[in-house]
């Protein structure tokens, strides 16, 4: 046993022994793989993973299903923290909204790409190095003006001060030097810069990407240069689609006109109705001379059907996307959220709230008189995106269309509170699923999904909102199209009012105030369980503590539950915090009121 244990021991010290004789060097320090500065001009590659972390941190990136913490829907997981968040926990050291560090610290590697971007060896043909870096830049200015809108949208408010505040803006890269200690500027200062950023933008891409065979095709802006179709289609072509365009970062300054506009912001800026009804006209003017005839007519459900996602070309949108994500072949939405005999959680519930908000199918609201709503029957003749969105008591879903009981006299596990899978409010979410996928772990079936970073049903909105409130429900504007016209046209899409003419909207037209009801609703339901809720009802300063509701049918009786679960939001809850810890650390980081 001791020979044994010497052989082992020669056998693990000769070739150390060996190795450390021909490696002479190798206890001496030798030069560290970071790239510096310099070493990235004649590094594209290097230069271009900067950029790259711009679309790792991309906050439209992943569902958030924010929608459990409104009056849209609830979770049916104790532990999901938007679910806690809404009923009592959210603090600034506790908010599930955050994107500060996030989204700031990608921010850094933004103004280091650009800090670099103009030194960079882009190509060796002088004319395409100078398209890259074009290209370059612009997506980092895009990318920046996103940051902006979100950073905004999730922490922007009234600080203690009494001011508007936005983030501390910062447009060179930060080193340890830096001073860190910085006031935020002002929400007016911040939208600024966002405008500022998407100009750049917009200066320096194409509207959009997409190779072209002959010289003529190149878009005129770079053709009058003298660029060539190769050289084009090198730099912007179709291995470009996804990436930030012109077309996209117009899109996200009218979505800040919008938020800048509404309610809860006017006062602290001179963004106006009227600012934000031009800004999402740009991007809907881009579709041609009449965009309510360019309305997706499946604009609805893209989702929907696998085979019509699986043969998207890379990069290609639909008519409905303005900009999306890369499609993926997999079930995770459905293992989350189908009902539990399809072999989903249920995670997300829709409220009673919300399938009350679906008009009926002559496009009355249920609550109107003369609409012909039955509590009785309450699913009967309704708005066909009820069915299309919601799984209710007696639906069909699934590949086997199997029915849906959620009746709490159910047998099976689908029933109201059966178990801890089981929906919460009698309602399970359809919508973004697809219906042919199998969640069953002995013979799953996946479907092709995407995630829509822009849909084109949102900026159709957003115009309908601003313009209804700068020019009334059928003014135009210099546009040609009116509030009005957009609804109506929404609303055809989704099958209602069909057999009338829509005579509830011709009814309204005429009124201001109805109209903003009716478009906020329309909103409400064509974005349902897309993460708009939540900070629809603060820009628009709507009440934060309506409880959610739910369904219990019984003995074919429906019985509205009137507190499934409590909101519990305080009035400075209309703005998010700044994160407790980086206020403690900075003396000159105003926090919001409240918080």
């Amino acid at each position: 046993m001791k020979n044994i244990k010497k052989v082992a021991i020669l056998v693990l010290i000769v070739p150390l022994i060996s190795m450390l004789a021909s490696c002479g060097d190798l206890f001496e320090p030798t030069i560290e793989n970071h790239k510096d500065k310099e070493s990235l001009y004649n590094m594209p590659l290097w230069a271009v993973g900067l950029l790259g972390h711009a679309y790792i941190s991309n906050p439209l990136g992943s569902y958030s299903f924010n929608d459990v913490a409104t009056d849209d829907a609830v979770s049916n997981d104790p532990a999901n923290s938007y679910r806690t968040m809404a009923t009592g926990s959210w603090r600034a050291n506790n908010n599930p909204m955050d994107r500060w560090q996030y989204l700031r610290a990608s921010w850094q590697y933004l103004n280091q790409f650009l800090a670099i971007a103009d030194d960079v060896k882009w190509a060796q043909d002088e004319v395409a190095a100078e398209l890259f870096k074009e290209r370059m830049k612009g997506d980092a200015y895009g990318m920046r003006a996103l940051y902006m809108y979100h950073l905004l949208l999730n922490h922007g408010g009234w600080a203690t001060d009494g001011q508007l505040l936005g983030i501390p803006i910062l447009t060179e890269p930060e080193d340890l030097t830096s001073e860190f200690n910085l006031p935020r500027n002002t929400f007016q200062e911040c939208i600024n810069q966002l405008n500022a950023d998407v100009e750049l933008a917009i200066s320096l891409l194409p509207e959009d990407y997409g190779s072209v065979e002959d010289d003529i095709d190149v878009p005129a802006k770079y053709r009058s240069r003298g660029v060539t179709a190769g050289q084009y289609t090198r730099v912007f072509g179709d291995n470009a689609r996804s990436r930030m365009s012109g077309r996209i970062a117009k899109a996200i300054r009218a979505q800040a006109a919008l938020l800048a506009a509404s309610p809860a912001y006017t006062e602290g800026t001179t963004v106006t109705w009227e600012d934000a009804a031009n800004q999402m006209a740009i991007v809907l003017n881009g579709l041609g001379s009449n965009p309510i005839a360019e309305i997706d007519p499946l604009g609805n459900q893209w989702y929907a059907v696998s085979k019509t996602i699986e043969n998207l070309q890379a990069g290609v949108n639909p008519k409905e996307i303005l900009w999306r994500s890369n499609k993926e072949n997999n079930r995770s939405l459905e293992e989350t959220h189908y009902p539990p005999t399809l072999f989903g959680k249920g995670r997300l519930n829709p409220t009673q709230n919300l399938v009350d908000a679906f008009p009926m199918a002559n496009g009355y609201p249920i609550s109107e008189g003369g609409s012909g709503y039955n509590a009785n029957d309450p699913y009967a003749n309704r708005d066909p995106r009820l069915d299309l969105y919601i799984i209710r008591n007696g639906s069909k879903a699934g590949p086997q269309s199997s029915t849906i009981t959620t009746a709490s006299d159910g047998s099976d596990n689908n029933a109201l509170n059966k178990t801890e899978t089981s929906t919460r409010t009698g309602y399970y979410m359809k919508k973004l699923l697809c219906q042919s996928v199998n969640a069953n772990p002995s013979s799953a079936t996946n479907a092709y999904h995407y995630k829509p970073f822009i849909r084109y049903t949102e900026i159709f909105l957003g115009y309908a909102e601003a313009a209804n409130e700068a020019w009334g429900p059928t003014g135009t504007g210099a546009h040609g199209y009116s509030a009005y016209d957009v609804v109506k046209a929404i609303r055809a899409r989704a099958g209602v009012g069909k057999d009338n003419g829509d005579a509830y909207l011709e009814s309204i037209k005429g009124n201001k105030d109805k109209m903003r009801e009716l478009i906020r609703n329309e909103r409400r339901l064509e974005l349902c369980f897309e993460g708009f809720r939540f900070w629809d009802l603060r820009r628009w300063k709507e009440t934060l503590t309506v409880p959610a509701k739910g369904m219990n049918i019984n003995g074919g009786k429906y019985n509205v539950l009137p507190d499934v679960e409590t909101r519990s939001y305080q009035d400075y809850m209309y703005y998010g915090p700044i994160p407790y810890g980086e206020v403690i650390k900075f003396s000159n980081l105003l926090q919001n009121k409240g918080w």
